[in-house]
């Protein structure tokens, strides 16, 4: 499988304390790969530095051979609505819109007609154990509802890396464990790789690799084979 994103030599400081210090990974496609470690020891830093949300003071982030972190500020805006996906703790939906437009927003922000956008959207919520949901806001929604449609819109524009930071903090273990099982079945079936933050090791044992992190640096480094 060819590399789809890649860190080499990523540092980034923050005053006197060094959040990254020379980090090298690489995520291949249909790769799932779980960040972890202490709280301040960096995984969170790592997940925004590839995700060009935030730049490193050295090192290169590249997708598919392109150097991102070299990108001007628009062009890393166009680049994340385009070609990554973002699943959040709070999945960070839009209380005024129905699931179905919460999941069509980013391909409305890309141009494509409303009508169009809802469409393509509904065929996530089959997938997703969603169906008949489609109207429903997010605040009448559980929260492993909520997360689902936010897997949903994260995948909605076939993005090449859905990044996921701490996914399943707000739920309870059932929901978690359903939650992530899906995050990370339909990430692999349509060919994307994952990159996801958690501090559940249950969580983490669903992805085909687990990097530990602590202070700034790969401490560790488990392998799975995913079926």
């Amino acid at each position: 499988m060819s590399i789809v994103l890649a860190g080499h030599g990523l540092i980034k400081k923050y005053g006197p304390t060094t959040a990254l210090a020379g980090v090298d990974v690489e995520v291949a496609e249909r790769d799932s790969l779980a960040i972890m470690g202490p709280s301040g020891s960096g995984k969170s830093t790592l997940l925004h530095t590839l995700a060009g949300i935030i730049r490193p003071d050295d090192g290169q982030v590249l997708l598919r051979g392109e150097r991102i972190d070299e990108f001007g500020e628009n062009r890393l805006s166009a680049l994340r609505r385009k070609r990554f996906g973002f699943v959040f703790q709070s999945g960070q939906l839009l209380p005024e819109l129905p699931a179905e437009e919460n999941v069509a927003l980013p391909l409305m922000l890309e141009g494509v007609p409303r009508r169009q956008a809802v469409a393509r959207a509904r065929r996530w919520f089959a997938p997703l154990g969603l169906d008949g949901l489609d109207k429903r806001r997010p605040g009448q929604l559980s929260g492993g509802q909520a997360q689902r449609v936010a897997i949903a819109r994260a995948l909605v524009g076939e993005p090449d890396v859905v990044f996921a930071d701490e996914p399943t903090g707000a739920l309870d273990q059932n929901t978690s464990e359903e939650v992530v099982r899906l995050l990370t079945s339909v990430t692999r079936e349509q060919g994307a790789a994952l990159v996801m933050v958690t501090h559940d090791a249950d969580v983490a044992a669903h992805c085909a690799r687990i990097l530990q992190v602590r202070d700034g640096r790969i401490s560790g480094h488990h392998q799975y084979t995913v079926v």
